[in-house]
């Protein structure tokens, strides 16, 4: 689960830091900008940056927690061509793990505004599996088709990285809290075959974005987690077709790797993104074999 919200730090990235890389964007010939956070909502530029980014045709998607999607609803049906929000399960289970009473109703009142003031804008859920939810893969699919989304993703929870302001790497008791136990394991895999099995009768083709081998690699993820089996690494192109730019400049290549860089005063996207560090990072990386890679559950098969 994200801990940027933890963070103690105000920056933002906003129309000034944008404005110092509108030529860098457009050399590197941006064609998507995905707004993740924390919440990116609470970023009181964000307007002002998606509509610079508009009218340079790129395409946007927020990802939100829901929380604020009433409150924003006029500006994110306006700014964004889509929408990614965060689902844990069904309303009970969603409102646990949030931590949140009433996380749910919140939700739920944000997707009804945004699909009110523009029903075929496309609303999707991502839903991140761990301890408190893996049973409730079938129910939180339901949930997100009873929400009226368009759709949803599933991935394991990350317990092996330091990314999302994972400073340190999570203890053990963190690990366990999060983290399956073998029997676990073997209920997510039931949970995941009958989502398999279930899922075009229940929902129709396509409302679960990851096909049968994807969702049994889910399973296999929390297998190597606990020593059952090695390690794979997905299909992944990101530090090649995509960077992250973090609030304070960090750029990094994907979520999970090491920054190639860092934008300071006279410093471009452009510079960092074709630097010599990020092109010896390109050329060394076999994600194969890189243990960083191997542990990835968020990757990244862009072919435009």
């Amino acid at each position: 689960m994200c801990d940027i919200w933890k963070t103690r730090d105000n920056k933002i990235f906003g129309v000034r830091e944008l404005q110092a890389q509108l030529e860098s964007i457009r050399n590197l010939g941006v064609q998507w900008v995905v707004f993740s956070g924390g919440e990116p909502l609470m970023n009181p530029e964000l307007p002002q940056v998606s509509s610079i980014l508009r009218a340079e045709g790129i395409r946007l998607t927020l990802l939100s927690t829901g929380l604020l999607l009433k409150k924003y609803a006029e500006s994110v049906v306006r700014d964004f061509d889509e929408v990614i929000v965060s689902l844990d399960g069904p309303p009970g289970i969603h409102d646990k793990i949030r931590c949140i009473p009433g996380a749910y109703a919140l939700l739920k009142s944000g997707v009804k505004a945004v699909k009110k003031l523009r029903p075929s804008m496309r609303l999707t859920a991502r839903s991140t599996i761990q301890k408190a939810n893996h049973r409730f893969l079938v129910e939180t699919a339901c949930t997100a088709h009873a929400l009226g989304l368009d759709g949803i993703s599933f991935l394991a929870v990350d317990v092996s990285s330091t990314a999302f302001n994972r400073l340190p790497i999570l203890d053990n008791s963190r690990t366990a809290e999060l983290g399956l136990t073998v029997s676990e394991v073997a209920e997510l895999e039931q949970g995941v075959e009958a989502l398999i099995r279930d899922s075009a009768a229940k929902f129709g083709p396509d409302f679960i974005a990851e096909s049968p081998a994807k969702l049994r690699r889910i399973v296999g993820q929390f297998r190597a987690t606990l020593g059952l089996q090695k390690p794979q690494a997905p299909i992944c192109n990101a530090p090649w077709v995509s960077a992250v730019l973090e609030a304070d400049g960090t750029v990094r290549p994907c979520f999970f790797h090491d920054p190639i860089g860092k934008l300071r005063d006279g410093t471009t996207l452009q510079s960092v993104a074709t630097g010599s560090a990020a092109q010896q990072f390109r050329e060394q990386l076999e994600v194969d074999e890189n243990a960083i890679c191997k542990n990835c559950v968020c990757s990244l098969n862009y072919s435009g």
